[in-house]
């Protein structure tokens, strides 16, 4: 198997990827808070992760797959303090807050079938009966080992048990501590600022939430951090090859995850974990108010393809920042066009050739191809690889098309779903191909021009483009 190199934000460098047990890859992934609406920076985001699974797969790795859904307990503020978003959600929208989860967890699917993410293995609900469960029994072993401790209003996880609280910075507890506000600070029987809440009782500030369970503490409901060790955990096992997030997860929940999995096991449980950074609208953070959170909706109404937003993704590192502009979309756009239009002319070509293409697995191209994804996804560098074998003259085009269609089991571009296999070529039309090429690689035109008003008699179309003629159908 192919050597796959991956850089691991736990301790800041590529390393080696090697699962626990290979060819079988445990990968968790940070799921969709179900209070609003999806927006391209998710978008950017779970491509993200989609191109690491299908990369996995690519080079023969059996990936399980498991994504959780934020459906209780996130708060506001992500340090545990103020109002549930999904109840914020349920008010703002006038919904109820099952409603609004669900309205929303549908919202998301339907708009990462759309950029033809692959659907996880698993997805779980924060709030299913399972998950609950599943949560409080997690809770009780950090209690049983005096990781956790109970107030009046909360269970609460002991931060002074673990020497480093941050492993992402090498953050120190008393660093911590002293970051914390004191005057947000609500729950005066906290043992630390840092401490943060594993379940909270439905009583106080939180006395009238909507969703609320009964358990061993009393009537409650979980925080939000509980939730990815529970759900990876008992879907995954105690040793997770993989768990991706968004960066805005290596401040507060990220390092939450590694301390409740570390009271529970008591080692660390996930290897590697990849974090995706952030997409920016006209070099500016994503704005509601000033109308800059785009969703894919507002790419499609535009008459943008939701294709041409994957290409523009895949064309970034998911370790840098996207800033996503209505003219960089565009050129995305455009070469996605001259993608399409390259794949068809290839699948016209080769349906006439009878050429088997059977050496395409073997290609040095495929071979470069992997060497840029298996350097931490460079997919940008994928890409290059990609063009320069659309442009290579001697690659036979039969071969070129299953190079290329393999290539898409990466990028997931939908090229395997061009119909132009359909449209019969008569042979005449390929005949008078040749005689068009040939006309204008003469640079005579006057030739060209005729052959090309005599296959619109025809009922064809000849179209050149930067890799060649493409023919289309009249009728």
């Amino acid at each position: 198997m192919h050597k796959f190199y991956l850089f691991n934000s736990l301790t800041s460098k590529k390393e080696e990827f090697i699962p626990f047990n290979s060819p079988n890859v445990g990968m968790y992934t940070c799921g969709f808070t179900v209070y609003d609406h999806t927006h391209i920076g998710h978008v950017k985001k779970y491509v993200g992760d989609d191109i690491l699974r299908r990369t996995l797969e690519f080079l023969g790795y059996k990936v399980k797959h498991v994504q959780n859904v934020t459906d209780v307990g996130h708060i506001v503020d992500d340090a545990d303090q103020g109002e549930d978003k999904l109840e914020k959600g349920a008010k703002k929208h006038g919904l109820t807050v099952t409603q609004v989860a669900r309205t929303f967890e549908q919202e998301f699917y339907n708009a990462m079938d759309t950029v033809n993410n692959l659907r996880p293995t698993i997805v779980q609900r924060a709030a299913d009966d399972k998950s609950i469960k599943q949560q409080i029994e997690l809770i009780k072993t950090l209690i049983d080992k005096e990781f956790a401790y109970i107030t009046d209003s909360a269970v609460y996880f002991n931060v002074k048990k673990l020497p480093e609280y941050n492993p992402f910075s090498n953050q120190v507890l008393e660093d911590k501590i002293a970051g914390n506000r004191e005057d947000l600070v609500i729950d005066e029987q906290k043992k630390s600022p840092a401490d943060f809440t594993l379940w909270v009782f439905t009583k106080g500030i939180h006395a009238n939430h909507v969703m609320k369970w009964e358990s061993p503490w009393g009537t409650g409901f979980p925080g939000w951090h509980i939730e990815c060790s529970a759900i990876g955990i008992c879907n995954l096992g105690e040793h997770i090859d993989i768990h991706t997030g968004g960066i805005d997860h290596k401040e507060i929940h990220h390092p939450n995850e590694i301390a409740q999995n570390f009271g529970v096991t008591g080692h660390e449980v996930v290897k590697y974990w990849v974090h995706n950074n952030f997409l920016t609208v006209d070099n500016k953070k994503m704005s509601k108010s000033k109308g800059t959170m785009y969703s894919l909706k507002d790419v499609t109404k535009k008459g943008f393809s939701p294709m041409a937003l994957r290409y523009l993704v895949i064309q970034a590192h998911y370790r840098s920042q996207l800033n996503f502009t209505w003219e960089g979309l565009q050129g995305a756009q455009n070469a996605y066009d001259k993608l399409v239009s390259s794949v068809k002319s290839l699948v016209i070509s080769s349906s006439h050739s009878g050429a088997s293409g059977r050496a395409a697995i073997e290609s040095s191209y495929l071979k470069l191809f992997t060497k840029a994804l298996s350097d931490d996804l460079n997919t940008s560098k994928a890409l290059a690889v990609m063009w320069d074998l659309i442009g290579d003259s001697k690659v036979e085009d039969s071969i070129k098309l299953n190079l290329i269609l393999k290539i898409d089991e990466v990028f997931g571009l939908e090229l395997n779903q061009i119909e132009s296999a359909n449209v019969k070529i008569p042979s005449e039309i390929l005949d008078l191909q040749k005689q068009y090429e040939g006309a204008r690689a003469a640079k005579n035109y006057v030739l060209s021009d005729k052959i090309r008003d005599q296959v619109k008699d025809l009922g064809f179309e000849f179209k050149t483009t930067a890799t060649g003629t493409e023919i289309t159908s009249l009728n």
